[in-house]
């Protein structure tokens, strides 16, 4: 049953307004609904041995083209810089520094600055503890003090579930960096025998 109201004209104007409101919503699910697109996926190129980078990026990670593949040596011999080939550090160190930590997920690496970081890790024997790596590349020549290693431990509160900074062991970051140093060697002597 219908209200009137004065002038004997049915009330259905919380109908209309119900309708107006469904057709807009229609409209704007519909129009917003056009604009969503899928990315493309990321196709990746290898800029150097072992380094892949994305298309659009490759040409920032090669280097010294217009003076020929491993651009002008001012202050060092060839084999000190040991074939780097489009990268600002040594290509030694580069490669074990990534070989050593390749069972930790990596979260960032810039072969120009030398910085290569992790994501957190837990060990299957440790779930409690998550460690984190980062990993500097200091020179272009493959020398012992050319790469440090920062080392990061965090525990998992039983009460809260949440995680907590801790201390790593006092030579776990050395060890890390000596079995890259031991890796590094290995891939020079490597390449030196080809």
């Amino acid at each position: 049953m219908m209200k009137a109201d004065t002038a004997g004209q049915p009330f259905q104007i919380g109908r209309v307004f119900r309708q107006i409101a469904v057709v807009l919503a229609v409209g704007l699910a519909l129009s917003a609904c056009g604009r969503i697109q899928a990315d493309p996926p990321t196709e990746y190129v290898e800029v150097n041995k072992g380094v892949s980078v994305p298309r659009e990026e490759a040409d920032k990670f090669r280097g010294g083209k217009i003076f020929g593949d491993n651009g002008i040596n001012i202050l060092g011999r060839d084999d000190d810089k040991s074939g780097g080939g489009g990268i600002g550090v040594n290509a030694f160190l580069w490669r074990a520094s990534l070989d050593t930590i390749s069972f930790m997920p990596l979260s960032s690496a810039d072969p120009f600055g030398g910085v290569i970081i992790t994501d957190w890790y837990s060990p299957q024997q440790s779930p409690d503890e998550r460690f984190k790596v980062t990993v500097y590349i200091l020179d272009t020549r493959l020398r012992a003090d050319g790469v440090k290693v920062a080392l990061f431990k965090q525990q998992r509160d039983p009460g809260r579930g949440t995680w907590l900074d801790g201390q790593a062991g006092a030579t776990a970051a050395a060890d890390i960096e000596n079995a890259i140093l031991t890796r590094a060697r290995e891939l020079r002597i490597a390449s030196a025998s080809k």
